[in-house]
């Protein structure tokens, strides 16, 4: 049986006959925290361009999704791992794999794991808890516009390095540069992006030759 209430209710959302729709729709209820791109140091790190989205100026889709450049990148890597790399020594995680260190830091990359440290039994619902063998890093997709986060690629790079990652990559578009950073290296090193780089077991990339390869520019219009 149906409570007054609710029969109220349904009344109301009823258009009267004869009356136009005024074409209006209701405002999309975003939650901050579907906005949230990683977790560091026990501080929520929102997408870049969150702010837009809970105003309305933009949908989630618009500041979660990547760029041509940046999938096009992606997939390069990924085609290298699959098609270069021993498959039953390694595991290989697309765009977006979560890593958990601890309670207060979940981050995201593509990653190298290897099998012996990844075994079938960590493979669940949850984000993986054991470090990657190589971690890449495409652009810097979280808002870290707040000073205390200006620091975030070096301290990202250092919390994956402690967790036992043995290289992390970063490839920066807007300048076509590319970091890498190894545990047991006393520099971290940056350099253009034209030139061959060891991705694991003297398999090279090179993201410049790649992209003239395929008549990509690599620019912003």
């Amino acid at each position: 049986m149906e409570t007054l209430e609710k029969k109220n209710l349904v009344g109301q959302s009823r258009k009267p006959k004869g009356v136009k729709s005024s074409g209006k729709t209701s405002k999309q209820i975003v939650s901050p925290e579907s906005l949230i791109y990683e977790v560091l140091d026990g501080r929520p790190l929102y997408y870049r361009g969150h702010e837009d989205v809970l105003t309305g100026r933009k949908t989630p889709e618009e500041i979660i999704g990547s760029s041509t450049l940046q999938w096009v990148l992606v997939s390069y890597f990924v085609e290298l791992m699959i098609l270069n790399l021993d498959r039953k020594k390694y595991r290989f995680a697309s765009s977006e794999a979560g890593v958990h260190l601890d309670h207060r830091n979940n981050l995201s990359h593509v990653a190298i794991y290897e099998r012996s440290i990844l075994t079938p039994d960590k493979i669940n619902v949850r984000y993986a808890d054991v470090p990657a063998k190589i971690a890449v890093e495409i652009d810097v997709k979280a808002d870290i516009s707040k000073i205390e986060d200006f620091n975030y690629v070096n301290k990202k790079t250092r919390k994956l390095l402690d967790f036992g990652t043995a290289k992390v990559i970063w490839v920066f578009t807007d300048t076509q540069q590319v970091m890498v950073a190894e545990r047991t290296a006393d520099a971290w090193l940056t350099m253009d992006w034209h030139r061959d780089l060891e991705l694991l077991d003297g398999q090279v990339f090179n993201i410049g030759r790649y992209l003239a390869e395929e008549g990509i520019q690599g620019e912003r219009n």
